[in-house]
């Protein structure tokens, strides 16, 4: 069980989910860390000799893998509640885009700095980010020590960011070349969706993705207008559209997938398409509801996301994998459908295989990357404790967590930032408010 006699870091006396292939649990277990890596996990009394700088009593608390935010738009925290209750394609062109005409590095940095405290302090360890000025997302994730895939959204109108298009193709090349071997930013090919962006335009960046083997990310029928469009606008529906560009394979994640058929869910799995299910925004905005049971029965790797605070309107994944068990249950009026160690699965080893990174987190294991969470049970409502999984995704809330540790750096402490100043964010974003708010 014990690999090294030494750790930076040993967590001791809390319940260790490990999410495992066995999902071993041990119910008074510790987890040791050293670097960036798990070096053991196993019953506390088994790494009673290993001698760590750090060692820390979470007696009372459950240690698990970070989650995953498979889909989200980090700096969008600025324009959280700025347009409400409206239809997706008005909420998009008449609100969202309009505003982020006026976007620019100094916002996205911060707004995408709120993100990252906010993700942080309700549990995520790594987020997959689709926006404008990557830069700044990439390093206020790394000034943050927050795990991130990101990639600069593409599209055929000019931006706001990059200008002509040509820009942007040559600014997310150099993006990748930038961040290439860094152990945790990772930057993606991201062209914003079928409806905007041109057959030319998509199958350029599946051979940017392809040549630098990154993934290569889209939105995909996130609701029936959008399909009628890609419909009337090429004859087919957007996943035989996709399939005929030869954008489906594993390095695909498409985002959404809502409006479906039984052709287009056999597109995704025979594709080994990666899909990220939003319930939270795709309720909010109407959408309608993925059919994500369906999909995980065809053996499709389905992660949870958050889509971005404008459309959600927070970050925290365990109230997303509370809202994502009970959506489908109704849905289906199935109460066996999607059980909780299903939801869970989708917030930490789909994420993780989704976004590329399964060989590396997901789980805790000798030789996986040390990002574990710790939650606090001594609450009133996760009292009493029959089953763990049941209650982290029915019960927990985001301010469960107590501690958060990425790459091996402990990066909150008893609720504490300790990577940034979170009022000096906050600040900064009430400002900023101001702008937006007045035009």
């Amino acid at each position: 069980m014990m690999d090294a006699e030494s750790a930076d870091i040993l967590l001791v006396n809390g319940m260790v989910l490990t999410l495992d292939d066995q999902n071993r649990r041990f119910d008074r277990g510790a987890v040791a860390v050293r670097g960036s890596e798990i070096v053991a996990a196993g019953p506390s009394e088994s790494l009673s000799d290993v001698k760590a700088v750090r060692t820390m009593d979470v007696e009372g608390c459950l240690v698990m893998p970070g989650l995953v935010n498979a889909h989200t738009h980090a700096a969008m925290t600025l324009f959280r509640g700025l347009a409400d209750d409206l239809p997706l394609m008005e909420w998009l062109e008449q609100h969202i885009f309009p505003a982020e005409q006026k976007l620019n590095e100094e916002w996205t940095y911060w707004g995408t700095m709120l993100a990252c405290a906010e993700m942080i302090m309700s549990g995520t360890t790594t987020f997959c980010d689709m926006y404008l000025f990557e830069h700044k997302v990439a390093q206020a994730a790394k000034e943050a020590g927050i795990r991130a895939l990101v990639g600069e959204v593409l599209y055929d109108f000019p931006s706001p960011h990059y200008g002509a298009i040509e820009n942007g193709l040559r600014f997310t090349e150099a993006l990748i070349e930038e961040w290439k071997g860094d152990p945790l930013i990772r930057v993606a090919v991201e062209p914003h969706a079928l409806y905007t962006c041109s057959p030319e335009l998509l199958d350029r960046c599946r051979e940017l993705s392809s040549f630098h083997d990154v993934p290569l990310i889209v939105h995909v029928s996130e609701n029936e207008a959008e399909v009628r469009i890609i419909q009337e606008r090429y004859g087919c529906r957007p996943l035989a559209h996709l399939k005929k560009l030869g954008l489906l394979g594993p390095h695909l994640i498409a985002d959404h997938c809502v409006a479906l058929d039984d052709h287009d869910m056999e597109l995704l799995a025979s594709g080994q398409v990666n899909v990220v299910h939003n319930p939270e925004s795709n309720m909010k905005l109407a959408s309608g509801i993925a059919p994500v049971a369906r999909l995980l029965q065809m053996g499709v790797n389905v992660a949870l996301g958050t889509d971005g605070c404008a459309s959600n309107n927070d970050l925290d994944l365990f109230g997303e994998m509370d809202s994502c068990a009970k959506l489908h249950k109704v849905a289906g009026l199935d109460p066996t459908a999607l059980p909780a160690e299903t939801v869970l699965k989708m917030a930490v080893r789909n994420g993780a295989e989704a976004l590329g990174l399964g060989a590396s987190i997901g789980e805790i294991a000798p030789g996986k990357c040390a990002d574990l969470i710790v939650l606090d049970l001594q609450k009133p409502h996760l009292t009493p404790l029959y089953e763990p999984v049941s209650h982290l995704v029915y019960a927990a809330r985001g301010s469960d967590v107590r501690h958060s540790i990425i790459h091996g750096r402990l990066v909150m402490e008893d609720r504490r930032l300790l990577t940034l100043d979170v009022n000096e964010v906050m600040n900064r974003v009430r400002e900023l408010a101001k702008t937006i708010r007045n035009g």
